[in-house]
């Protein structure tokens, strides 16, 4: 189910890019294996994935322990400050820096583990309160800037989440605000290779405005069952 799920997923992707001209091989897939068992993960890569995303530091740590297999781990969730510890160490990337202290934070143990830890900055395109991200601009400018600074990060992007909506142009906004504000970063000089915006229901949507990466989940994997832990599944 899950080679099956990636296969059909990976050629709407093909097509997508073909119709609105655009490289395939710019977009990367994240499988997002939050709450997920070794084996769906395990399944996953055999299959050809090697991009997953996890949303909780210590489900992140505990997977990644047990896991052999030479996966790219993508940290997406809310992150706190005292949880860094947990993501620093395995996460090729996390997305989800939206204040100076956190940065701050990830600089500190990115430089005790002497890597480069590569970040995105978190935007809230949609307004929500319940969503989290930066919406002030001065504020997405002063991390921005604050991060390029740092020794130990590589600001490679933005990240954000469209509303849960089924009117597909506030989807589409919430896009292509992410998009400009990174064209405008990039006119001034800052480098930025990413946008990692789409999920398993708007990617299309999000390809269509420029998303570099997707993070994809119940497509892949199904629906998630809340009332069991990882490890029993």
């Amino acid at each position: 189910m899950i080679e099956d799920n990636l296969n059909r997923i990976k050629e709407k992707i093909f097509n997508k890019c073909s119709e609105v001209n655009r490289n395939p091989a710019e977009v990367k897939l994240i499988a997002v294996s939050k709450n997920f068992g070794i084996g769906y993960i395990k399944e996953a890569f055999t299959a050809g994935q090697i991009d997953f995303g996890e949303n909780k530091p210590q489900e992140l740590d505990g997977k990644a322990k047990l896991i052999d297999e030479k996966i790219c781990w993508h940290f997406i969730g809310n992150l706190q400050r005292n949880k860094v510890k947990y993501v620093v160490k395995w996460a090729e990337f996390i997305h989800s820096v939206n204040s100076l202290s956190l940065a701050e934070e990830i600089n500190k143990r990115a430089e005790k583990l002497g890597k480069i830890q590569k970040v995105f900055v978190e935007i809230n395109t949609s307004g929500e309160s319940t969503k989290q991200g930066l919406t002030d601009e001065l504020e997405i400018e002063t991390l921005v800037y604050k991060i390029e600074e740092m020794k130990n990060l590589k600001l490679t992007g933005f990240m954000t989440m469209a509303p849960f909506t089924d009117d597909e142009n506030k989807v589409r906004k919430s896009f292509k605000f992410l998009r400009m504000l990174k064209d405008k970063f990039v006119k001034n000089g800052v480098e930025l290779k990413h946008l990692s915006m789409g999920m398993s229901a708007d990617y299309e949507i999000a390809i269509e405005e420029g998303a570099t990466m997707l993070r994809i989940g119940s497509a892949i994997f199904g629906q998630r069952d809340y009332s069991k832990s990882w490890k029993e599944l």
